[in-house]
């Protein structure tokens, strides 16, 4: 029984292990002093970020979806104000249109009422002559 325990603590303790030590993220490994920063090295380690990031790519399902996010907003977000700027520009032609309206009848009253006002004062002077 003891043994049982202890076996099961040790595959605990390994399992606790890995998973404090996993790194979802990769990382560049630290230079040491002695190495140089010559083109080959950078070749290299790009190369393991290309193969690291492409790894991931084919592991993560997820990985298509989110990277199809921000279009998906995009075109939302140009079709929302698409519909706001023509709803804006309507608004605003409705206004203009109302108020050259009440300018326009404004007007024609005044050309009424000064036409009514000749017509009466002709009116009066052709019965003064009579």
């Amino acid at each position: 029984e003891v043994n049982e325990s202890e076996g099961k603590s040790d595959e605990e303790e390994t399992r606790q292990e890995e998973e404090e030590s996993f790194d979802p993220i990769p990382r560049t490994p630290e230079r040491s002093k002695d190495e140089s920063n010559d083109e080959e090295d950078q070749e290299l380690r790009l190369r393991s970020l290309e193969t690291t990031f492409s790894e991931y790519r084919q592991t993560n399902p997820f990985v298509d979806v989110v990277s199809a996010i921000p279009i998906i907003v995009y075109q939302y977000m140009t079709q929302q104000m698409t519909e706001a700027v023509r709803e804006a520009v309507q608004i605003q032609t409705d206004r203009l249109q109302d108020s050259l309206q009440r300018e326009t009848d404004e007007f024609l009253r005044n050309i009424d009422e000064n036409m009514k006002k000749i017509i009466k004062g002709q009116v009066k002077s052709q019965v003064k002559e009579q």
